[in-house]
């Protein structure tokens, strides 16, 4: 018998549904066959290690211009080499309208940004901040088509945010093109009131930015998402859910059938809203929105993620320095929490972070770590025929892992070029040893192998959960512009 092109030979294989020891064989880009005594022209011994999926980060900033003027610091090429590192092999950045800007333009210039700079496959989600006739009729249905099928929109900060009659619109849109929306959920006039108030009153260091956006904001943004896809009856993925609080209203609605996702990240499982109260305004480098909460809500979402309410863990990485012109300090050394850029960079640490917090710590099982991290997002995002997955067919996007590496998060652990990790000290226990892009080593035992970039712009299928029919005493069908029931 012919040999396959690699064999990844005798690890414990996160195969779906099952745990399997066995050799994992790739021909031409995707896995061929599990199975025992395969071999290949190039076979790999991953005999005491793990074998997952690669990554797919469904919720990252690249080379994005922000709503204040700031720009994160890096480019497709330095965040993919970066994520490669981390195990992940998939990215999921935001291709944003800025207001009085076209939306199909806005994807234009993105594409044009990564050109063919990535290490790693791309796809890019839509952020909609100006819904016109143009975007809502002719924009968002002519990229559907392309294959650009997610839709983020906000109900927070002054030039991103939509009122509710915007967002139904774009949400209407969503169900009648069969895409997948997600929204950024914080109440924004309870913050912006909030804010006011604070600084007002002296209390605008940026220990206190925790308490200028509340759970209680989160809480009743998340209810009224919820309630603006029940009256549209669209799908609604909630990003970065940070609090007790706001999963409380998605499982209220999941366990009504609504058709209801939620999003977890790294830092509102392994940091506090107590890391912003650090001297030589360090507190800065935690700035991130929805703010970092305590440990009781990192318990709750752990659980979330264990039992299946969260579906995806995304590092909403958005990096920026924390010295230089654009970076946190941009404004100055001791700038109010109101001028400095909210974001943080997790992008390689996800993977780790998770393997080492979730699995290695008993808090996660490993399909679970391989749902949450991959095969979750690839079907919510419409990649999963392809992704997400080690079986037969599907790109062979592979992580290989030895679990018995120790080392701490450092800076200096990291690829992205960036100045700081919030995640500085956290203990690793277990980190990848080889990252695969369809059967191609990328990096290996920290060195990096790849050549050239290969990443692709993928186009995402319609998703699994937006593919559905109107319900039965639904109001209005969106689809057909029509009423359902009589007056």
């Amino acid at each position: 018998m012919k040999p396959y092109d690699t064999v990844i030979k005798g690890g414990l294989v996160a195969a779906p549904g099952r745990d399997l020891i066995c050799d994992v064989a790739i021909q031409e880009g995707r896995i061929a066959a599990l199975g025992q005594d395969l071999h290949g022209d190039v076979e790999i011994d991953a005999d005491g290690q793990i074998v997952t999926p690669g990554g797919i980060d469904a919720h990252c900033h690249i080379d994005q211009l922000t709503s204040t003027g700031a720009r994160t610091a890096d480019t497709f090429a330095s965040a993919s080499l970066a994520a490669a590192h981390g195990g992940t092999t998939t990215m999921m950045p935001f291709a944003v309208q800025h207001r009085g800007t076209s939306l199909a333009r806005a994807v234009t210039d993105y594409r044009e940004r990564m050109g063919d700079t990535s290490h790693i496959d791309c796809a890019f989600h839509l952020i909609v901040t100006d819904p016109t006739d143009e975007t809502l009729r002719e924009d968002i249905p002519a990229l559907a088509a392309e294959g650009f099928t997610s839709v983020k929109i906000y109900l927070s900060y002054d030039a991103l945010r939509l009122d509710d009659r915007a967002a139904l619109d774009v949400l209407a849109v969503c169900r009648a093109e069969r895409l997948m929306p997600m929204v950024h959920a914080e109440s924004h006039d309870m913050i912006a009131w909030l804010t006011e108030r604070m600084v007002q009153h002296g209390y605008d260091d940026v220990r206190y930015f925790p308490r200028s956006r509340p759970i209680v904001a989160e809480r009743d943004a998340t209810h009224h998402a919820i309630s603006m896809s029940d009256l549209i009856d669209t799908p609604l993925l909630i990003v970065h859910v940070s609090s007790i609080d706001a999963l409380a209203e998605i499982r209220r609605a999941q366990a009504a059938g609504r058709p209801i996702l939620a999003e977890t990240c790294p830092q509102y499982l392994l940091l506090a809203d107590t890391d912003l109260d650090r001297p030589d305004f360090g507190g800065a480098k935690y700035c991130c929105s929805p703010p970092l909460r305590d440990a009781a809500h990192q318990q709750a979402l752990w659980q979330g993620l264990a039992d299946g309410s969260i579906a995806v863990c995304s590092s909403d990485h958005s990096a920026f320095f924390f010295d230089g012109p654009s970076g946190k300090k941009r404004n100055g050394d001791n700038a109010p929490f109101t001028r400095i850029p909210y974001g943080l960079p997790g992008l390689e640490p996800r993977m780790p972070l998770m393997f080492s917090a979730g699995v290695m710590a008993g808090r996660l099982s490993l399909q679970t770590f391989t749902e949450v991290t991959a095969t979750r997002p690839a079907e919510i995002y419409g990649l999963g025929a392809s992704k997400g997955r080690i079986a037969p067919g599907y790109d062979a996007d592979l992580v290989i892992w030895d679990p018995q590496s120790r080392a701490r998060m450092s800076v200096d652990l990291l690829h992205d070029g960036i100045d700081y990790t919030p995640y500085e000290g956290i203990e690793l226990v277990g980190r990848p040893t080889q990252t695969l892009l369809r059967g191609q080593s990328l990096c290996r035992d920290g060195e990096w192998q790849a050549v050239e970039p290969t990443g692709r712009l993928l186009a995402c299928e319609r998703p699994v959960p937006a593919d559905r029919p109107a319900p039965a005493g639904a109001h209005y069908d969106v689809t057909e512009n029509r009423f359902l029931d009589d007056f």
